[in-house]
This record gives C-alpha cells, sequence and structure tokens, in this order.
C-alpha cells in the first residue's frame, strides 16, 4: 500500500468528505482522483478493490446498464468516478462496476456504497 500524503496533505477523508465512500475489507474507502484512500490515523494509504467471486474481472458481452446509454465510452473524463480493481480500473454505475472492453461494457460486479 503506497503512502498517498505527499498528494492529500490537507485533505482528510470521512464520512463528510465529499468524495464516494466504499466498505471495502472492513472499513471505508474513499474513491479521489482515480484512488480509493483509506485513512489510518493521519496517514492515507492506497487501496485497490481485489478480483475475487464478489468483483470477478470476466468479460460479460451480454450486460446491459440502463444507467447510460450503449454509446457512452469509460474513461477519465466520463462522468464517473474511477475505482482501482485488481490491474485495471473500472467505473462506478449505480452501485457497480463498469470496465470497458473491446466495445462494451463489462459488470465486474457490485459495491457496497458508504
Amino acid at each position: 500500500m503506497a503512502n498517498c500524503n505527499e498528494n492529500h496533505s490537507s485533505h482528510t477523508h470521512g464520512a463528510n468528505c465529499g468524495h464516494q465512500g466504499i466498505v471495502h475489507q472492513g472499513h471505508v474507502d474513499y474513491l479521489h482522483d482515480g484512488h480509493m484512500h483509506h485513512m489510518d490515523g493521519s496517514k492515507v494509504e492506497e487501496h485497490t478493490l481485489p478480483v475475487d467471486a464478489n468483483n470477478p474481472a470476466d468479460c460479460t458481452t451480454g450486460h446491459s446498464c440502463n444507467a447510460h446509454d450503449a454509446a457512452h465510452k469509460h474513461g477519465p473524463d466520463c462522468g464517473h468516478q474511477a475505482v482501482p480493481h485488481g490491474d485495471h480500473v473500472d467505473y462506478l454505475v449505480d452501485g457497480h462496476l463498469h470496465h470497458p472492453h473491446n466495445g462494451h461494457c463489462d459488470n465486474h460486479g457490485k459495491v457496497q456504497l458508504a
């Protein structure tokens, strides 16, 4: 886990910090500029959602999501929050993870929002 204090030393994540919280391994991490930050005292730790049974990294070509139209392309400026997942980045859409893949969105599972 990397220490992110050098980049975000003036901000303390918490319930009212303005960043979306995600429950992860028994605690809450906060999505911030494409990172998942966890406060450990005064130290900010960088976390990543693991690839597991709840959040697989499989291709799901049949996934349909009514939260955005089929022409929507996920990326850094798409309007959805980036979530580090395994060795890639997914995007948070209505409580689940979308991963752009070969012209479609893969469903990489639900997350519990805090």
